[in-house]
C-alpha cells in the first residue's frame, strides 16, 4: 500500500514510519515541509496518489489550545478538512487520530466508541470538529481515538515525572483525573493492523485498563527505581489553562470485538517502555 503520513516527524508519525515502512510505500510528510493548514497542499497531496492518508499532524498542546482556541481549530479542524478534501480528490482512505477529550468525563466507566460526545475544553472541541469533517466529507475513513500517549524521547508524562523527581524530593500529582496510558509503539502496531482490514469506522485504541495520573506516576517511579513520596492532589488544586475530562478512560470495544485487535495492559506497556 502507498501510505501518506502527515506529521511524520512527530512521536506517533515516527513510530508509524518505522512500523509500516517494511511492508508499504511510505510518503513521509513532516510538519516543517507539509503544513496541513495550507490549502495549496490539498492538490499536492492528492497528486502523490496515496491509497490511505494517516493524519498525525495536530496541535496536541492542550493548554495551548485553551489559550488560543483559534489556533487549535485551524490545525485540528480546518487542517483535517484539507486532508479529507485531498483524500476525496485521489479516492484515498483516511485515518484521523482523535482524542479521549471529545468526552466530558462524567461517565463512571471507560468510554465506548458509541458513547455521546461532549467536549469541555477547546482542544476536545477542535478534535471533535476534525471528526465531523472526516465523517461529512468521506466514506472511507477510520477515526482512532486514543489517550495519554508516551514514548522514549517524547517529553511526555513519564519523562516529566522523572525529570521532576530528579529535581525535587517529593511530587504532587492529580488523583481525580483518569485516563488510559498508551505506549506509542503499541498504538502504531494496532493502526498497522487496522488499516489492513479496510473495516472503516470509529475505534478506541489504547493500552488496556485505566488509572489516575497519581497511580501512573507512582508506577513510573517504581519501575524506574526512583523512590520519591508522591502526594495526591485534586484537579482543582492543580493550576493549568485547560480543564481535562475527569474520566478520560477509553475502552477498545470495536476493534477488539470485531477485528481481534487488542493492546496489552498499560502496566505491561510501561515495563516495555523502561526496557527500551
Amino acid at each position: 500500500m502507498k501510505i501518506a503520513i502527515t506529521g511524520s516527524d512527530g512521536q506517533l508519525g515516527r513510530a508509524l514510519v518505522q512500523t509500516l515502512g517494511g511492508q508499504h510505500i511510505i510518503l513521509s510528510l513532516p510538519r516543517r515541509e507539509f503544513d496541513i493548514t495550507d490549502r495549496a497542499n490539498i492538490a499536492k497531496l492528492a497528486a502523490l496518489g496515496p491509497e490511505i492518508v494517516i493524519q498525525c499532524a495536530a496541535m496536541t498542546n492542550v493548554d495551548g489550545a485553551a489559550r488560543d482556541p483559534l489556533a487549535a481549530f485551524r490545525v485540528n479542524a480546518f487542517g483535517t478538512q484539507n486532508i479529507a478534501l485531498a483524500c476525496q480528490k485521489c479516492d484515498a482512505a483516511f485515518l484521523y487520530i482523535s482524542s479521549n477529550e471529545v468526552f466530558d468525563g462524567k461517565k463512571d466507566a471507560p468510554y465506548l466508541e458509541h458513547d455521546p460526545v461532549n467536549p469541555i475544553n477547546a482542544y476536545g472541541k477542535s478534535k471533535l470538529a476534525g471528526e465531523w469533517y472526516t465523517q461529512q466529507l468521506l466514506d472511507k475513513f477510520y477515526i482512532v481515538r486514543t489517550a495519554w500517549l508516551y514514548d522514549r524521547g517524547g517529553g511526555k508524562f513519564p519523562d516529566k515525572i522523572l525529570e521532576i523527581a530528579r529535581r525535587q524530593p517529593a511530587l504532587s500529582v492529580v488523583r481525580d483525573e483518569l485516563g488510559s496510558p498508551t505506549f506509542v509503539p503499541d498504538l502504531a502496531n494496532a493502526i498497522a493492523q487496522l488499516i489492513q482490514t479496510q473495516h472503516y469506522g470509529r475505534y478506541h485504541l489504547v493500552n488496556a485498563g485505566s488509572c489516575s495520573r497519581y497511580e501512573w506516576a507512582v508506577e513510573i517511579l517504581h519501575m524506574a527505581n526512583v523512590p520519591r513520596p508522591v502526594k495526591p492532589i485534586t484537579l482543582a488544586e492543580y493550576n493549568r489553562a485547560s480543564t481535562p475530562p475527569p474520566n478520560g478512560a477509553l475502552e477498545n470495544l470495536a476493534a477488539a470485538t470485531m477485528l481481534d485487535i487488542k493492546l496489552r495492559p498499560w502496566q505491561e506497556a510501561l515495563q516495555a517502555f523502561f526496557a527500551q
